[in-house]
């Protein structure tokens, strides 16, 4: 099934109003677009009557919490399978905000034995999977895609749904900040504004949520940044010392490459994170032309032009850093 851009596939939206019940995924360790896209969703679908399970690999996040619907999250596997083995053929699953399939977790292989399968995303790098997929990088978030399919749903956009996609759409934009932000996405924010969405409250939830520790960890992790390439690159890590000594999590790091990137000099910014089991994740943002989705897919990861990353196992942080590090300099450089 090839997915169509601009337009929500009417198979899409035809399968999700012939079936009574719906799971909802999205990718693991969610950010902000992910979880309110999730939780928006489920209650647009509720007002359509549905029987809604939203499954999360984990628990959700401290720093988004404050989502309504979000203790409707469930993490038990066995729960699923009850509720799909109790809906028989009557289902449909539904993943959000996801570029790939590995990106569904662990348990993925079960969750695509359910069809159909739909895959709704606006990653440029999207790999295809699933039954029906509408993918549309043009978009600036998943927020933005959920809204569009709730009206060619005729579902219900209350408060709480309104709240959770203004929140899904503000975390990919950066507030309306990046390039991704584009007329239409400001008419959709200004229709949830007049749903009874509060920008001042979701300000407030997104940028000022601090916990003493996760502020000891920025200044763990602040510490670390480092400028190369005539002060155009910038590099900065956190490891599982400092998560262990600053007591927070690596949920913590959210937004901490937004303060390397934000110095003028600086084109690119890296954050290189120490997993546990070791693996070593690295997020890279940019500005302007320099396209880190290119470099990602270089690794087997994706993203954005703008905004992506990518994981490698068993390795390290210098390893790691010495690599991207290669990677950019030839697309500052303009060398191949």
């Amino acid at each position: 099934m090839k997915e169509k851009s601009g337009i929500i596939p009417e198979e899409i939206v035809q399968a999700i109003a012939e079936k009574e019940n719906v799971v909802l995924f999205t990718h693991v360790h969610p950010d902000g677009d992910a979880l309110g896209s999730l939780f928006g969703l489920a209650e647009l679908l509720d007002s359509l009557g549905k029987t809604v399970f939203c499954f999360l690999e984990e628990q959700v996040s401290h720093l988004y919490d404050f989502l309504p619907g979000s203790d409707r999250a469930k993490c038990n596997l066995q729960q699923l399978r009850e509720f799909v083995s109790g809906a028989e053929s009557d289902i449909i699953a539904i993943a959000l905000d996801c570029g790939d399939q590995d990106r569904l977790g662990k348990y993925k292989e079960e969750y695509l034995q359910i069809v159909p399968f739909v895959v709704i995303d606006h990653h440029l790098s999207h790999q295809n999977f699933g039954t029906y997929r509408w993918v549309d990088a043009g978009c600036s978030s998943t927020g933005e895609m959920v809204y569009e399919l709730a009206v060619a749903l005729g579902a219900d956009v209350n408060s709480t749904a309104a709240f959770n996609l203004y929140v899904a759409i503000c975390a990919d934009t950066g507030s309306f900040r990046y390039d991704c932000t584009r007329a239409r996405t400001l008419h959709i924010a200004a229709e949830l504004v007049e749903k009874g969405v509060k920008p001042e409250k979701v300000g407030r939830h997104l940028y000022d949520n601090y916990t003493q520790e996760r502020l000891k960890l920025m200044e763990f992790v602040l510490a670390t940044v480092t400028l190369c390439e005539s002060n155009q690159l910038a590099f900065m890590h956190v490891t599982q010392e400092m998560l262990v000594n600053s007591r927070a999590t690596m949920h913590d790091v959210e937004g901490f490459i937004d303060y390397p990137r934000s110095l003028r000099s600086v084109k690119v910014a890296a954050f290189i994170k120490e997993g546990e089991d070791g693996q070593v994740a690295v997020s890279m943002r940019a500005k302007g032309d320099c396209d880190v989705a290119a470099i990602a897919k270089l690794f087997n990861g994706g993203g954005h032009r703008n905004a992506a990353g990518f994981r490698i196992f068993d390795t390290s942080i210098d390893q790691v850093r010495s690599l991207v590090k290669e990677e950019i300099r030839k697309v500052l450089t303009g060398k191949k």
